[in-house]
């Protein structure tokens, strides 16, 4: 093949993605000197990519399948804003070969590998028998052609169980389960085949052995068309839940300088064997004396930030610049490794609810700066909305340091900065788990996080006195604000007035919780808080979003949101979120009762699996939903039976509405 026709200079780039990744890819581009372009969904439309981009193309409606991974629309949107080339970014088709041919067919340059590599690499089945004939190790397992379920079967009887089945396109998790026993193998791999079809338009399954206590450990690589391949060492991505990653770090605490070497070497040879040119990783997965070779992604991952930083090499730079068919600036031996890097992803999920996707609008995003080693990439902007249909990843917080403790003090701090509010994050997970001990001493395997759940989603602490104060605080501050008229007034300063004290009280709870009642006296002399039988001075002085205050001589720093009655703190004891008691009554709460079998969020419905009429114990499975490219399944919220389904297979349900009705047995 001429590859001069794969790769040539170009001045007008298509993004084909959204969110976090789009926006990353256009800002190294722009800085390149390249005309950009963005397409969106219907539901995108606003979304921030969109802004960033010298121009926007409407794809389709909401669905990925009907917008972002339609291929045809795809290419017609390049032709009509004149794109000369395609970067796919990550997921939706970034690993996909008829995308990537499809781009040649129309004369765009792809920013990835050929769709021939793809095909032999992208596949996790294709590749491992591409390994296992260059020498590459190998997790015991089947990756074969035939996908009967005799076969499947007869295959994990000979590997033995536990096992992984997995789906043979795509990654993330998604399409992956693991398999304890011969019972739980047939309804996995259902499970599993739906799953990835959803997501990757491709049901084709592997299947391997469970390695216990197992690291992931990926070699990022990067092949020009010159014949030139590099590695640019290794990344650890072992703390993981559900078989998606949540915390990266480059390079990998595990691996002396010897071992870095040998797994470096690997991924070099792994890519070699077929020439490869663009940027990819390869992922092994050790179980602590032996590495074996798990899959290649074929495109640029979440993570690669980590690895920018401890190389100074910006990967989408170096993507393009190969695009242009260009040779790789720097030689092997000419790449150093400097200091360590860790990032964090945020999500809109809710980890004390399984982690259950969050969906709404951003009402308030705070992030920190990007100073003294902290790096964020984001994908969203206050007053931006996140949607059920797609991934779930609001941004990703990374930090560099000289030494892996700074890093992860520093990643640590940027995540205590990061306020956002409209949507429930995992931020205060991410930060339990950056702080939890084993994690400091590297003491992890991917199964740490499942383990040690309970303690990382362990409810957030009551609200102490500083948090009392600063919820009064917060309440003035706002009503302070909000009496600008007179700027010069001394009725501005608050509490002043000639003579004369008041008091004024308030109450808040935390939850269902009890009130807590505060006093607040102001007038002549220093406004004071009474709680209890304590009685503290106070000031306070505002600043963006939140304000100083000093309590008994002491100054803290608080941020906070006022969203009417609802109010949201950070101080040095973590996140708070108080509810203001009306202090005119009237409140009434509503209490929707737990056996409600209602969707929790905007989804479809992919399996029914209970009949009506069924006796259920508590637990058992009902119906599963897929919900931002995941599936959730409910269940039955107590001994009972099955009285009715309200809805069927390819449903799309919105949020509260009910599915199913269980009448309790009466036990």
């Amino acid at each position: 093949m001429d590859r001069s026709k794969l790769y040539r200079r170009f001045r007008t780039l298509l993004i084909a993605n959204r969110g976090e990744i789009a926006c990353r890819v256009i800002r190294t581009a722009r800085a390149m000197g390249l005309r950009t372009v963005a397409v969106y969904s219907e539901a995108d439309r606003d979304s921030m990519h969109v802004a960033l981009a010298d121009e926007a193309v409407l794809l389709g409606p909401a669905r990925a399948r009907d917008s972002y991974l339609n291929i045809e629309r795809l290419i017609e949107a390049a032709h009509k804003t004149g794109a000369e080339a395609v970067h796919p970014g990550y997921g939706f088709l970034s690993e996909n070969a008829e995308f990537a041919q499809a781009c040649h067919d129309a004369g765009l340059v792809f920013v990835g590998p050929t769709a021939g590599m793809m095909t032999a690499m992208g596949s996790k089945s294709g590749s491992k028998e591409l390994m296992e004939k260059a020498g590459v190790p190998l997790v015991p397992g089947y990756h074969g052609e035939a996908q009967d379920d005799a076969t499947l079967s007869k295959a994990a009887d000979k590997i033995g169980f536990p096992l992984l089945v997995k789906a043979s396109a795509g990654g993330g998790g998604r399409g992956m389960r693991i398999v304890g026993s011969a019972d739980e193998l047939a309804p996995a791999i259902v499970s599993a085949k739906r799953e990835a079809k959803a997501a990757f338009g491709d049901d084709r399954m592997l299947i391997e052995r469970y390695v216990d206590n197992p690291r992931h450990i990926e070699v990022q690589i990067i092949g020009d068309s010159h014949g030139n391949l590099l590695s640019l060492f290794e990344r650890e991505c072992t703390l993981q839940r559900r078989h998606q990653k949540v915390i990266e770090e480059a390079p990998s605490p595990t691996l002396n300088a010897a071992q870095r070497e040998t797994v470096c070497a690997a991924a070099r040879k792994a890519a070699g064997a077929v020439n490869y040119v663009g940027a990819g990783t390869i992922e092994f997965v050790s179980d602590g004396k032996d590495v074996f070779f798990i899959e290649m992604n074929t495109r640029l991952q979440v993570e690669h930030p980590v690895t920018e930083l401890i190389t100074g090499i910006d990967l989408v730079e170096w993507q393009l610049r190969v695009a242009f068919g260009e040779a790789l600036p720097l030689k092997q031996d000419e790449i150093k490794l400097n200091g360590h890097a860790v990032e964090a992803r945020v999500y809109a999920e809710n980890p004390t609810k399984n982690f259950m996707p969050s969906v709404g609008r951003i009402s308030t995003w705070r992030l920190p700066a990007e100073t003294g080693g902290l790096r964020i990439d984001a994908g969203y902007r206050e007053g931006d909305m996140v949607s059920p249909y797609y991934d779930a990843m609001l941004a990703k917080v990374i930090a560099w340091a000289p030494t892996r403790d700074v890093a992860i003090e520093r990643l640590n701090r940027g995540l205590e900065q990061t306020d956002v509010r409209g949507i429930v994050t995992n931020i205060p997970f991410l930060s339990a788990l950056m702080t939890h001990p084993k994690v400091r001493a590297n003491a992890i395997d991917t199964g740490f996080i499942e383990r040690e759940l309970a303690v990382l989603t362990e409810a957030a602490p009551a609200p102490g006195e500083l948090e009392l104060c600063a919820a009064v605080a917060a309440i003035v501050n706002v009503e302070r604000q909000a009496a600008q008229a007179e700027a010069n007034s001394p009725w501005q300063t608050f509490g002043w007035q000639p003579v004369g004290r008041r008091q004024r009280s308030f109450a808040f709870r935390v939850g269902h919780g009890p009130e807590q009642k505060i006093t607040l006296n102001y007038g002549s002399g220093p406004s004071t808080l009474v709680i209890g039988e304590r009685e503290l001075a106070f000031t306070i002085a505002a600043k963006d979003g939140g304000f100083d205050l000093t309590l008994d001589g002491v100054k803290s720093s608080v941020a906070a949101v006022n969203d009417g009655h609802e109010l949201y703190l950070r101080t040095r004891n973590g996140r708070f979120d108080l509810h203001w008691v009306d202090p005119f009554g009237g409140e009434s709460e509503e209490h929707v009762g737990e056996d409600k079998i209602a969707a929790p969020l905007p989804g479809t419905v992919v399996a029914v699996l209970a009949e009506e009429g069924a006796k259920l114990e508590k637990g058992a499975p009902i119906l599963t939903l897929e919900v931002m490219k995941m599936e959730q399944t409910l269940r039955a919220p107590y001994a009972g039976v099955l009285k009715s389904i309200k809805c069927k297979v390819g449903d799309i349900v919105q949020e509260g509405v009910e599915l199913a009705l269980v009448e309790p047995s009466g036990e």
